[in-house]
């Protein structure tokens, strides 16, 4: 299984705009209902303001690498991340959950 975390925050300098910012959330939200490859996909928004905290994180989960690189040129997706540059910014990660390992 291959995870793919995104972090988001406005772009600085920019005013917040309440209602394009809920407009694109929802929409980040909804992006699953268009990629039918996607098996997991949670958008949460961050709770407590401190300096050092982003405002979304997006957690998703793919069967392997290869559906990540599908998913990344997807139209829906390019659709969604042509909006999302003129409001945030973002740093992902992409990596293999190893699910048979046991937490300490």
């Amino acid at each position: 299984m291959m995870k793919h975390i995104v972090m988001f925050r406005r772009l600085p300098g920019l005013e917040h705009d309440i209602e394009l910012e809920a407009r694109l959330i929802q929409w980040m939200r909804d992006l699953p209902e268009d990629i039918d490859f996607v098996r997991d996909w949670k958008v949460s928004a961050n709770e407590l303001d401190r300096p050092i905290c982003w405002d979304y994180l997006l957690e998703a989960s793919f069967d392997d690498a290869d559906a990540v690189q599908r998913y990344l040129p997807h139209p829906a997706h390019v659709a969604l991340i042509t909006e999302l540059k003129t409001y945030f910014e973002w740093v992902a990660i992409d990596y293999t959950q190893d699910t048979d390992r046991q937490a300490a």
